[in-house]
């Protein structure tokens, strides 16, 4: 039973971690790479999907994108999705062919950028020690139930603040990767 209650708590802690690198992909760099356009949706047949649905997604140089979309009518629709994103990006369309340059990022936008990253590694802390919580809530509840002893108890709660640790860790050098990349002229 508490092993149980612990392979639950490692896999909700590794989809914390999982999710986490997930949002900083997501974060803009100043380097181009095709995850950049992930979220970014596109109206496609009446139901919306990835762009990476629908065009082909490349980089053409460090800061520069290539989105070619697969059908001649997507292609001001692909570049209205980008255009319309939340990454403040300006596409210009060649023929098929859109490319999406991406500006250096100012020094203060850095900084946002940081805090930004910084406050997404917090909620992916507060998410493992909640993980934590219910982890141990469950082990005192079996142990209110007699279904296991008292020391059985401590050594449970004892090794899921390790695993605990070991993932808070995990998640402060994944920040720590994410800030000097932001920060990196």
């Amino acid at each position: 039973m508490i092993e149980d209650i612990k392979k639950d708590a490692t896999e909700r802690m590794q989809k914390s971690v999982v999710s986490l690198k997930a949002e900083f992909k997501k974060i803009r760099t100043g380097r181009a790479h095709t995850s950049l356009l992930d979220h970014v949706t596109v109206e496609y047949y009446g139901s919306h999907v990835p762009i990476s649905q629908v065009a082909n997604v490349g980089v053409e140089d460090s800061r520069t994108l290539t989105v070619t979309p697969w059908e001649k009518q997507m292609v001001p629709v692909v570049e209205k999705a980008i255009m319309s994103s939340d990454l403040g990006l300006t596409p210009a369309t060649a023929g098929s062919v859109i490319r999406v340059p991406l500006p250096p990022l100012t020094e203060e936008r850095r900084r946002d950028m940081t805090r930004v990253v910084r406050h997404e590694a917090e909620n992916a802390r507060v998410a493992v020690r909640n993980i934590r919580r219910d982890a141990l809530s469950d082990v005192k509840e079996l142990q209110k139930e007699k279904l296991v002893t008292q020391d059985d108890e401590h050594r449970a709660q004892e090794q899921v603040q390790k695993l605990t640790d070991r993932y808070v860790e995990e998640i402060d050098q994944i920040l720590a990767g994410k800030e000097a990349e932001l920060m990196e002229v």
